[in-house]
């Protein structure tokens, strides 16, 4: 009976080691939140409902860093979404954002 103890002893202590041997998968570059991580390339046909906690100078700046100027008339609606006025290309445009960043224009 003491030899079996001592065998899965050793047997748990082998497995063991070699769990501990196994290599973890590579880490991902930056975080893996979309509302976090989004990039410039990605384009949305309407924007997305949700709590959205940016104020409206951090909405406004958004949206200027998109390409717009005179931004103006920012309200948030019951959706949670930032909308208002801009100008692009020289011409005036109903403007959005989400809570996800995406900058939409109408």
């Amino acid at each position: 009976m003491r030899n079996s103890l001592i065998a899965g002893l050793l047997l748990a202590a082998i497995a063991g080691s070699a769990m501990a041997q196994t290599p973890n998968p590579p880490a991902q570059n930056g975080p893996q939140n979309g509302a976090v991580n989004s990039s410039s390339e990605k384009r949305v046909d309407a924007p997305v409902k949700g709590r959205n906690s940016f104020t409206e100078g951090e909405a406004k700046s958004r949206i200027e860093k998109s390409g717009f100027s005179n931004v103006s008339q920012l309200k948030k609606d019951n959706d949670g979404v930032w909308r208002g006025q801009a100008t692009r290309d020289g011409k005036s445009v109903d403007v959005s954002l989400d809570f996800q960043g995406n900058v939409v224009a109408r």
